[in-house]
């Protein structure tokens, strides 16, 4: 397989249920830089960029000697902003991007290294991204944790906030039980500049997932499979957590 993805890391000031989450540091980093930390872990990543609309993000990793890209307020999307990030960047038509959310410290390497395989190696494949089992059985019901069932090939048939697929007789077949998505995504330079392009879709609509698009236009995306995955930092009181774990683990 191919070495040498670039992983862009949007990080936008602005969060509603946590305000500026990216830079929370209790653990004496900000919050974007341990997931800068995390991602450079990948066997195939070779550069990591963060993508930022504000000066205060800059500063703040300015002493540990990560490269930001500064984008615009306005933008929809993580997807959005990692295009203008990729022109800035100036990088070509074929490289291979990963899009890595700003606010998931935790993430292993083995997902950014799933994502990129998953784009190289599915037939057909435009986007690559990662999947790991579900964990508690409550998962499949929550709303908030996104399914992806499979083909055989590893391709997503469909991403869903549901519970997917329904399991009609009962007979627990481990085979056809879905996967928990993980928000990582791989696509070449060219592809992304054509994504941001595409006009919505209305299934991305009513589920509120992007990644649909991708597939409502008829268009591939390949999903490797991971062992774990590690939960986002969306509120305070899951900051405070991932603390004392960190604390934990480092003394």
């Amino acid at each position: 397989m191919a070495h040498g993805a670039v992983v862009i890391v949007p990080a936008r000031l602005a969060s509603t249920r946590f305000a500026e989450k990216v830079l929370a540091d209790r653990t004496g980093r900000p919050l974007v830089q341990h997931v800068v930390d995390a991602v450079r872990q990948s066997a195939v990543a070779e550069r990591v960029v963060v993508a930022t609309d504000h000066a205060r993000v800059a500063e703040a990793l300015r002493p540990f000697g990560t490269q930001v890209v500064m984008t615009r307020v306005d933008h929809p999307n993580g997807t959005s902003r990692l295009a203008e990030a990729a022109a800035a960047l100036g990088l070509g038509e074929d490289q291979v991007i990963v899009n890595a959310q700003g606010d998931e410290p935790e993430m292993a390497g083995e997902v950014i290294t799933a994502a990129v395989r998953a784009l190289l190696e599915t037939p057909g494949a435009v986007v690559g991204t990662a999947a790991a089992p579900l964990g508690a059985a409550e998962e499949l019901g929550d709303r908030n944790v996104v399914k992806v069932v499979r083909a055989l090939s590893g391709a997503a048939l469909y991403f869903s906030r549901a519970g997917i697929p329904v399991d009609r007789d009962g007979r627990g077949l481990a085979a056809a039980r879905p996967l928990r998505h993980i928000g990582v995504y791989a696509y070449r330079r060219g592809f992304l500049e054509r994504y941001v392009a595409m006009p919505a879709t209305p299934l991305e609509q009513s589920e509120q997932l992007e990644q649909l698009r991708v597939l409502e236009h008829g268009l591939t995306i390949g999903v490797g499979l991971c062992a774990t995955a590690q939960p986002g930092i969306d509120t305070p009181e899951q900051y405070d957590a991932f603390v004392s774990r960190w604390r934990a683990r480092n003394g």
